[in-house]
């Protein structure tokens, strides 16, 4: 604990684990009589965490951890922001548009497909909607609302990532690939393949400095390793059961893939060509979508349970049922 003289007198600082000691539930949240639920979004730009179920958005304080509001008429699977507009969007049929200042509904956007996956892509300024029914993507200028465009992938789609320069990885779970996306001229450029010894792929993390891509497979359940640039497989490591989301942490130089066996794996890129599995820390059984809050160096897991106390199994995408019970969000650091 470091120690901070002021006018008044000392005062506690926020302590600040060692670089190496190992990674622990700091804190649990619990919202009541929360329906199913599929992917958190921290907005380390704003602050603010978004947890949409299938008929609303719960919205906490980053910071504090504090809950701060439920929009009522946005529910969804995911939610991005962009940051310079001060627009969020839920992804749904239709897709919700929301105002993150006031929390309040600007509208809902007609699209086709079947939207699932949502990404705010920074160097288009533009969202990207995934469906694993044709359009592939559907792409919104955030500004107002409107569909732009949409992009041909094929294949089941589930986690994307943004290099920030100009391209955009998605994985797709039944061809066992990650999808490479031009973001400028709005088309698949091509798909790398995860080799024999991947799963099916559902999470994606990204190390964007040295171009490295972390594809969480489940079936078996492995993280594939591979250059962004190339799609050249350079290891292929053990995680836990039933991945579905995973970040990169530049700060630390570490992946993470968040498993409904109650596992949170943490990989180290000790350089761009090691790598190593230096944790399987134990969650909560379903917390299987992960966040990361940048400032604080946390890892952010929702999961559902019962109010009995006995986990509950949240829903995959789109199997359209509501889970019983309350909702949990778990912080995760050192």
């Amino acid at each position: 604990m470091q120690l901070l003289l002021l006018a008044g007198g000392l005062i506690a600082a926020k302590f600040h684990a060692p670089a190496n000691a190992p990674y622990k539930v700091v804190k649990t949240v619990q919202l009541k009589g929360a329906g199913g639920i599929d992917a958190a979004f921290a907005d380390n730009n704003g602050e603010r965490l978004y947890v949409p179920d299938e008929n609303s958005t719960h919205v906490f304080d980053l910071n504090t951890h504090k809950y701060i509001a439920t929009m009522t008429n946005l529910g969804g699977h995911g939610v991005a922001v962009d940051p310079q507009s001060h627009h969020g969007f839920v992804s749904s049929h239709p897709i919700g548009m929301f105002d993150t200042q006031t929390l309040h509904k600007v509208k809902t956007i007609a699209v086709s497909g079947r939207p699932d996956g949502i990404l705010f892509e920074p160097l288009t300024r533009r969202i990207y909607v995934f469906s694993d029914q044709a359009p592939s993507i559907t792409v919104i200028d955030p500004k107002d609302g409107t569909v732009v465009g949409t992009i041909t992938v094929g294949g089941n789609m589930e986690q994307s990532q943004s290099d920030g320069q100009g391209r955009l990885y998605v994985v797709v779970e039944d061809e066992k690939k990650v999808a490479v996306v031009d973001v400028k001229a709005m088309k698949a450029l091509t798909k790398y393949d995860l080799g024999e010894k991947a799963g099916k792929p559902a999470g994606l993390a990204l190390d964007g400095k040295n171009h490295i891509l972390f594809a969480m497979c489940h079936e078996p359940n492995v993280c594939v390793v591979l250059h962004a640039e190339t799609g050249k497989i350079l290891d292929v490591l053990p995680i836990g059961s039933g991945t579905d989301h995973a970040v990169f942490n530049p700060a630390t130089q570490e992946a993470f893939s968040s498993q409904r066996d109650g596992t949170l794996t943490i990989i180290k890129e000790n350089s761009p060509t090691h790598f190593e599995v230096t944790q399987n820390l134990a969650t909560r059984l379903e917390c299987q979508t992960c966040s990361l809050d940048a400032k604080d160096n946390e890892i952010v897991l929702i999961c559902t349970e019962s109010a009995a106390g006995q986990t509950a199994s949240a829903p995959r995408r789109g199997n359209g049922q509501n889970a019983p019970g309350n909702l949990d969000v778990l912080f995760v650091g050192r």
